[in-house]
């Protein structure tokens, strides 16, 4: 089935690359700089306040850090400037900041926390474009994940370039496949249309790959309100469950990890976020060699990646983590390089099916639904030592490579019908 797979994501890459494009050459788009000095807003809409407020003025940091970096190199010459708007986590507050942009002549948007919001935004920007053409908006989604977004709700201006949770949940029970002393696996999650996934997904591929895995136990619970998950963890160790696997971030991965410690659970995480500021902290010494995240990133990356990780923190005093944001500045700066415009028309027709090289490798992003295709990797975390040097959160611990998985393995199908502007 890999193998498969593999010479399918091929093939369509090789289409892709003998197209028009061909990017893993953005160096033959830079000698021109079509759109010098040209600036581009893009109002970026996530959480600045509240319980997941510390991710969000994290990631504010982080994309305005990137924009200065790609203002001085993208192909095409712009500038990007980050409007930011605190939506609180709500989608009522996102809706009235994708207004207040566009009101603002803002055509460019860009959300990560929250898929309950990306659904909120889609239909709004779906909307609004069919009711004002020659004022489209793009949505640049950098960490909404609900693998829908892309398939029943996929929609011709929204791209996503975080891997979706089915991709990482593909990834990550590849691993588990090979891993014998996982027997018995507790379900805990956010109770909205991530969390959900991730349950439903976990349940899926683990009775594919593993059938011998028993589900001892599941939970969803409310987003960014609980406090205290000792209750969490007293189920989770009657249960028997010897690895838990969440979709949770921020707070909600914070303090169930904290619970964890101080409940005396010894048994693995598999997560997606454990990166995520706070979290690290969190782990302290306890999780070493039981805490694995499946990313498309992480903290020992070398070259220009783990040179901006290091000046992140030099400047703010704080990790740098989100790198979708990089994906998204190199996939417009190439695109407006190439249409020769900011029109997001225009953009949007040549973003799709480009393929570039970025901080993780050779990536995609895939015509059929305007999902990123590219590499992942299974971490855990463990003491730095001289291989493996990055402090995170100045734990002295780190996140270690376990095992990568190429774009093919990742890839999972999609069910789009995607409709596109005549």
């Amino acid at each position: 089935m890999i193998e498969q797979r593999r010479q399918w994501f091929m093939g369509v890459a090789a289409v892709v690359f003998s197209g028009t494009l061909a990017l893993g050459s953005s160096a033959v788009l830079a000698q021109a700089k079509p759109l010098q000095g040209k600036v581009v807003k893009i109002a970026w809409i996530d959480p600045q306040t509240g319980l997941m407020g510390p991710v969000g003025n994290n990631q504010l940091n982080t994309v305005r850090f990137m924009a200065e970096k790609y203002n001085a190199t993208n192909p095409a010459g712009v500038k990007f400037e980050i409007v930011p708007f605190d939506n609180k986590l709500s989608p009522t507050e996102s809706l009235n900041a994708l207004k207040a942009s566009i009101d603002q002549g803002v055509q460019y948007i860009m959300q990560g926390n929250g898929s309950s919001v990306a659904v909120a935004l889609i239909d709004a920007i779906n909307k609004h474009n069919e009711r004002n053409p020659g004022k489209e908006v793009i949505y640049m989604n950098t960490a909404a994940v609900d693998p829908d977004l892309t398939n029943s709700k996929c929609s011709y201006w929204h791209f996503r370039l975080d891997a979706d949770t089915s991709m990482k949940m593909e990834a990550l029970t590849s691993f588990i496949k090979d891993q014998p002393d996982i027997k018995n696996v507790y379900l805990l999650n956010q109770n909205y249309s991530h969390g959900a996934q991730v349950a439903k997904y976990a349940k899926e591929m683990l009775a594919q790959k593993r059938p011998d895995i028993k589900v001892v136990g599941e939970d969803l619970h409310p987003l960014a309100q609980v406090r205290d998950f000792a209750p969490y963890i007293a189920k989770i160790k009657a249960s028997g469950a010897d690895t838990v696997i969440t979709g949770n971030w921020g707070s909600d991965l914070s303090l169930l990890i904290k619970a964890a410690n101080e409940g005396g659970y010894t048994g693995k995480f598999l997560t997606y976020y454990a990166v995520v500021t706070g979290t690290p902290s969190a782990l302290g010494n306890n999780g070493a060699g039981k805490v694995f995240m499946i990313a498309y990133a992480h903290p020992n990356m070398t070259g220009q990646p783990g040179q901006w990780m290091k000046e992140f923190n030099q400047k703010f005093n704080d990790d740098l983590y989100t790198f979708s944001y990089q994906a998204m500045f190199e996939l417009l700066g190439n695109a407006m390089a190439q249409v020769k415009s900011t029109d997001p028309v225009k953009v949007a027709k040549a973003m799709e099916g480009m393929r570039f090289k970025s901080f993780n490798g050779e990536v995609e992003m895939r015509k059929t639904d305007h999902q990123l295709q590219q590499p992942l990797y299974l971490t855990v975390w463990q003491k730095t030592d001289a291989k493996n040097p990055y402090s995170v959160e100045k734990t002295g611990m780190t996140f270690v490579p376990v095992k990568e998985f190429p774009s093919y393995v990742s890839s999972t199908p999609t069910s789009c019908q995607m409709k596109r502007p005549s």
